[in-house]
Formats: structure tokens, C-alpha cells, sequence
């Protein structure tokens, strides 16, 4: 059994890597290698997410609810106005859109034949739910 966010590393922020890389090559006309030093990955991976060889198992242009992130973060670092830190977290809550919206459940299904996406909860409820672990663990 994957966990989600096991399959998250694997198929979801290659996607949003992805997409980030191509519009910071194709609209700013940004160097792969200077995307790859802003993404903190190698130059290959950004030639092969602008060539779609890698990220391609979820399609992120067409997941509407995260245009608006992936947008804040193409312009930020576009401009060096984003630090490290404030990247990791932007990438963070990506994915948790991403997955509060049940888009990742065919890749769970597909990692997993034997997981029910109708009655799984986890990823839709997960602030929520690790709270109420946490509480009842006291």
C-alpha cells in the first residue's frame, strides 16, 4: 500500500514541477538551467518536463483550482521574490488542493486497485483529520 503522499512525490509535484518549468521557459524565456537552480532540481529534469517526457501522469494545466498557485508561483520566481522556504510551502498547499479535491484518486486507485475512492477519506479531510489524531493520541 502507497501511502498518498508516496504517490504525490512520484506522479503530483513532477506534474506541478512540470508545469511550472514550462512557463517559466515558454512565456518568461527563462534558461533551463536557471529554472533548475530556482526549482532546486537538475537541468535534465527541467528539459524533460519541457519536453513532457516526465510529469505527465496527471495533466495540471487542466486542474482550474490550482491556476491561480501555479500562476503566484511562475511570478514569483520570475522576479526572485520568493524564498526557499516560501516555495516548499507554496508547492505544499498545491498539492493539498490538488488532493482536498479528490483529483488524485484515480492515481491512488491505480497504485492500489483494492482502495474504495468513495468511501476514502483521507485526503479530503487530511488538516482535519491529523488534528483529531493528534488530540485523541493526548
Amino acid at each position: 500500500m502507497l501511502l498518498p503522499c508516496e504517490i504525490a512525490v512520484k506522479s503530483l509535484v513532477p506534474a506541478i514541477r512540470s508545469a511550472i518549468a514550462r512557463e517559466l521557459t515558454q512565456t518568461y524565456g527563462l534558461k533551463q538551467k536557471d529554472v533548475a537552480n530556482l526549482l532546486g532540481v537538475t537541468q535534465t529534469a527541467i528539459s524533460k518536463y519541457t519536453r513532457h517526457v516526465r510529469g505527465t501522469v496527471i495533466k495540471i494545466e487542466e486542474i482550474e483550482e490550482i491556476q491561480p498557485m501555479i500562476s503566484e508561483i511562475v511570478v514569483s520566481l520570475s522576479n526572485g521574490r520568493i524564498s526557499k522556504y516560501e516555495l516548499m510551502a507554496k508547492l505544499c498547499v498545491t498539492c493539498e488542493i490538488v488532493r482536498r479535491n479528490g483529483l488524485m484518486c484515480e492515481l491512488c486507485k491505480r497504485s492500489d486497485p483494492t482502495i474504495d475512492v468513495q468511501k476514502c477519506f483521507v485526503c479530503a479531510t487530511f488538516p482535519h483529520f491529523v488534528q483529531q489524531t493528534s488530540k485523541s493520541e493526548r
